[in-house]
């Protein structure tokens, strides 16, 4: 299997980006409840996504760029990514998420992956706050089709892939992956999981056993 595929919020990263955000205009309560609902395949992640989105609008921009300055990489998460990047795997994060977020945390740590695939919240004509509106492929777009098109470009077929990721809206990669990692999934999510991981080590020791990285 050449091309691993994670989620980053509550797989790579045990931060809430929107969550965050929301801490910087007090409406962090009202995100968290509108996130498991999606999480849990309640709502739809669409819905959710531009819900979360709109309750952010005024936030100033300076204030976002501290929101995604806290974004963190969970424990082995970067060393886990460097073993991929160096093995020559083909490393990809596909998330509802913000660039801007996953950018600073991977930076912060030192390390890259070969694609990020995210959404954007964009700002004002002025670039002073945030217009509460939300932008990408991954809104409306799902990340089997995401994946697809990675393997695609790397010229693999998706029985070489991987993808971890712990929510609802990570269900269309998982069920088409050649290898399924639920990274403490939601209960509507694990059923859906080849195999479930509780860290970074374990995710490393099912790529180990599968031969997807080679032990040093």
């Amino acid at each position: 299997m050449t091309v691993v595929a994670f989620d980053f919020d509550g797989t790579l990263s045990d931060s809430e980006m929107t969550v965050l955000l929301g801490d910087r205009c007090n409406v962090a309560d009202d995100m968290t409840e509108i996130t498991e609902r999606a999480m849990n395949d309640e709502i739809g992640y669409a819905e959710s996504l531009r819900e979360r989105a709109a309750l952010l609008e005024g936030l100033p921009a300076d204030d976002a760029e501290a929101a995604f300055d806290e974004v963190q990489l969970r424990a082995g998460a970067a060393d886990l990514i460097a073993e991929l990047n160096e093995a020559g795997v083909t490393t990809a994060i596909l998330t509802g998420g913000f660039e801007r977020g996953v950018a600073a945390a991977l930076d912060r740590e030192g390390v890259a992956v070969d694609h990020i695939v995210s959404n954007r919240l964009p700002m004002t004509d002025d670039g002073t706050e945030l217009t509460g509106d939300v932008e990408g492929p991954l809104i409306e777009g799902t990340k089997d089709d995401a994946l697809a098109n990675l393997a695609d470009d790397v010229g693999v077929v998706m029985g070489e892939t991987v993808a971890i990721g712990d929510g609802a809206n990570d269900l269309p990669m998982l069920q088409v992956a050649g290898l399924s990692i639920g990274f403490q999934p939601k209960p509507a999510v694990e059923p859906n999981c080849e195999v479930v991981a509780t860290s970074m080590a374990e995710v490393r020791e099912t790529l180990l056993e599968r031969g997807v990285l080679e032990q040093s």
